[in-house]
C-alpha cells in the first residue's frame, strides 16, 4: 500500500467553509540518464525548496487549527491566503507550461478550459507542443473500461517522455484530472508512480496548490465531491483560434442513479449555475463573435437555479407524461424553460443547442419555446439506451418504451422538421435475444437522424454492479451492437434523405478534412454538411461575391444524403433572422 499522509486544508468556496482530505504521498526520488552531469542552478533552487517544504510541513498548523477555522461561516475573500506550508511565489506558476489533453464527453471539454483558467491566472502558460511542457494534465473519462484503458496506455507513454527529462530541465510533473481521477482514487498513484496529482472533477481551483506539493517531490490529491461547486465565478478560456461555437456549463452532477451509470459517482449531485452567471458568460461570448453556444449538464434539462431566495416560490417541476424519477419531487427554483428563454434573447444571431438532457425533463413550456425560437436549435437529444420496457426497468430509467414513443410522437408534433438524436446500449445485464430484437424495432420505428451506440461496460459502484450480474457474453454484446449499428445507418438515412432538395441554412465551421475544396459547417439538426468552397452573393449587397468563412451563415440546397452527412451547394451567405422564411421545415 502508498504510504499517504492526510493533511487537511480549509477551502472559502462558498458562504461555508468546507473541510477536504488531501492526500500527499512520499517524496520519491526519479533517478536520470544524465545522473552526472552538474545540476543546475535551477535544480539546486529545486532541491532547497523541497527541504524547506518539508520543514515547513512537519511544523505547520494542527488539527485542531483546520477544526477552528471550519466552524463559523466565512464570506469569500477576493484573494485567498496560500495554505501555511506554501507562500504566494510558491503557488505561482512562474511561467512553467501546461499541456493539455482531453478525453471523452463535451463536459470533459468544458472542464479544460475551466481548469486552464484557473492555472493561467497563477501564472502558467499553456503550450500546444508536448516536448517542451512542464507539466502534462489529462483531463480523463470514466464512462466505460476502454475509456480508462485509453488513459493507462497514455500514461505508458508520457513514463518514457518523464524518464528522459533533462537534469537541466524542471521537473516534469504529470497529472490525472477529472472521473477517473474521481472514480480510482489513490489507486492511480499506487499504480503509477509517475504520476505527481490528481484531481477530481470539483478540484480544479485546487490545482495551483496541487502542483506547488508536487514541486516538492510529494503526490498531491484532490478529490472532494462538493455539494455546491459549479465554478460560476470562474470564466472558462476558450482557445480555439477560429471557434464558432462553445460550451457553457450550466449545472454539474446527476441523481437520477441510473443502474448502469458513474457519473453520479464520479461528478456528485446535481447543483445548477445561477442564471445571472450563465447570460454573462453567454454574452461574453457573443461579443467575441462566437455563432453557437450549446448549454452543457449531465442531465441539463433537469436545471434548477435556487440560488436566491425569492426563486424558491418557483413552479414546481412538471415531467414528461408518463415518466417518474428515483429521487424525491423536488420544489422550486428556476427552470430549464426560463433560462432557455434568457439565453435565446442574449443575441437573435447565435444558436442555441443543450445536451445532454433526459427524457423525463420535457415539459411542454420547454417543447414550446423551442418551436418559437428561431436561434433555439431543433434538435433534441432523447437518449432511450433500450427498446425494451423489462431493460429500461432494469436500467432504473422512470419510463416504458410506450412513454418514450409517446413523447417521440408528442414532441414532432410540436416542433414540425425536429431533429432526433439517442443513446443506445447494447447487451446490458439480463438483456435477452428478444429485448435486443425490441431495441432493433425502436431504431426503426423513430429513425434517428444521429446516434451513439456502444456496448455495456459494467463500472464499479453503480447499482448493477452491486445488485445486478453481466451476464450478456462479450462476443453477444459486440455482435448486438454491429446490428444496432448496421440497422440505425439504414434509417439514419432514410432520416436524412427527407432533406435532399430541401435549403437548410449551415453554419461554416472551416474546411472539409477530406478536401481542401470544400467547406463543412452544421445546419439546425447538427448534422455535418459538405459544400464546395465557391463564390457566392451576399444577402445584404447582391452586387458583392464573397466568400464564405468560418463563423458565417449560409444557405445550402442538399442534394444528396448519407447517415451521418449531408451534401450541397451553397445559394449565398445570410443570417439567421433573414434565412428563416427560406429553409425547409
Amino acid at each position: 500500500m502508498h504510504p499517504l499522509q492526510c493533511v487537511l486544508r480549509t477551502q472559502r468556496w462558498g458562504p461555508w467553509a468546507s473541510v477536504s482530505w488531501v492526500l500527499l504521498g512520499t517524496c520519491r526520488v526519479h533517478s536520470s540518464v544524465h545522473g552526472t552531469s552538474c545540476p543546475s542552478p535551477e535544480r539546486q533552487q529545486e532541491d532547497g525548496v523541497r527541504k524547506d517544504f518539508s520543514s515547513r510541513l512537519a511544523t505547520g498548523p494542527t488539527f485542531q487549527h483546520f477544526l477552528r477555522s471550519g466552524l463559523a461561516p466565512q464570506e469569500k475573500p477576493d484573494v485567498e491566503d496560500p495554505p501555511p506550508y506554501l507562500t504566494v511565489d510558491e503557488l505561482s506558476g512562474r511561467q512553467r507550461k501546461v499541456y493539455l489533453e482531453t478525453y471523452g464527453c463535451q463536459m470533459n471539454v468544458n472542464d479544460t478550459e475551466i481548469a486552464w483558467s484557473v492555472l493561467q491566472k497563477s501564472g502558467y502558460l499553456r503550450t500546444r507542443n508536448l516536448q517542451e511542457a512542464d507539466v502534462i494534465l489529462l483531463v480523463t473519462c470514466s464512462i466505460r473500461e476502454k475509456a480508462e484503458q485509453t488513459i493507462w496506455n497514455r500514461l505508458h507513454q508520457l513514463k518514457a517522455l518523464k524518464t528522459k527529462r533533462l537534469r537541466s530541465r524542471v521537473p516534469l510533473r504529470i497529472g490525472i484530472l477529472g472521473c477517473m481521477a474521481e472514480r480510482l482514487k489513490e489507486e492511480i498513484l499506487n499504480r503509477e508512480k509517475m504520476v505527481d496529482i490528481l484531481a477530481g472533477p470539483d478540484a480544479y481551483r485546487d490545482l495551483p496548490r496541487l502542483l506547488a506539493v508536487a514541486e516538492s517531490g510529494q503526490q498531491a490529491a484532490n478529490v472532494l465531491l462538493s455539494l455546491d461547486e459549479t465554478y460560476a465565478d470562474v470564466m472558462p478560456v476558450h482557445t480555439g483560434p477560429s471557434a464558432t461555437s462553445a460550451f457553457v456549463s450550466i449545472m454539474r452532477g446527476c441523481d437520477n442513479m441510473c443502474s448502469y451509470c458513474i457519473v453520479p459517482f464520479t461528478r456528485g449531485r446535481e447543483r445548477s449555475r445561477p442564471v445571472a452567471s450563465i447570460l454573462e458568460e453567454v454574452r461574453k461570448l457573443s461579443e467575441q463573435g462566437l455563432k453557437e453556444v450549446t448549454l452543457l449538464g449531465q442531465n441539463v434539462n433537469s436545471f434548477r437555479d435556487s440560488s436566491e431566495v425569492q426563486f424558491d416560490n418557483a413552479v414546481s417541476t412538471n415531467l414528461s407524461r408518463g415518466f417518474s424519477t428515483n429521487y424525491k419531487p423536488k420544489q422550486g427554483g428556476l427552470r430549464f424553460a426560463h433560462l432557455l428563454d434568457q439565453v435565446s434573447r442574449v443575441d437573435p444571431e447565435m444558436r442555441i443547442r443543450f445536451t445532454s438532457p433526459h427524457p423525463k425533463d420535457f415539459p411542454d413550456e420547454v417543447l414550446q419555446l423551442i418551436h418559437e425560437r428561431d436561434n433555439i436549435c431543433k434538435q433534441i437529444h432523447l437518449p432511450a439506451q433500450s427498446g425494451s420496457s423489462r431493460v429500461l426497468e432494469a436500467m432504473r430509467r422512470g419510463y416504458s418504451r410506450e412513454a418514450y414513443v409517446e413523447l417521440i410522437h408528442h414532441i414532432r408534433e410540436s416542433i414540425p422538421g425536429v431533429s432526433l438524436s439517442s443513446d443506445f446500449i447494447a447487451g446490458f445485464c439480463g438483456e435477452t435475444e428478444e429485448d435486443h430484437l425490441q431495441t432493433v424495432s425502436l431504431l426503426r420505428e423513430v429513425q434517428y437522424n444521429t446516434g451513439f451506440l456502444f456496448a455495456y461496460s459494467m463500472r464499479q459502484k453503480t447499482r448493477a454492479y452491486h445488485r445486478l450480474k453481466d451476464d450478456v457474453p462479450e462476443e453477444v454484446k459486440l455482435r448486438r451492437l454491429e446490428e444496432l449499428i448496421t440497422v440505425f445507418r439504414e434509417e439514419a438515412t432514410k432520416a436524412n434523405m427527407t432533406s435532399v432538395g430541401c435549403t437548410q441554412l449551415v453554419l461554416v465551421e472551416g474546411h472539409s478534412k477530406r478536401s481542401a475544396t470544400d467547406l463543412c459547417g452544421r445546419n439546425d439538426g447538427n448534422l455535418k454538411v459538405i459544400f464546395p468552397d465557391v463564390e457566392m452573393e451576399d444577402v445584404h449587397n447582391s452586387e458583392v461575391r464573397v466568400r464564405a468563412q468560418p463563423g458565417d451563415y449560409v444557405l445550402v440546397k442538399i442534394t444528396s444524403a448519407s447517415s451521418q452527412t449531408l451534401k450541397g451547394h451553397v445559394l449565398c451567405r445570410t443570417t439567421l433572422k433573414d434565412s428563416a422564411a427560406c429553409c425547409c421545415p
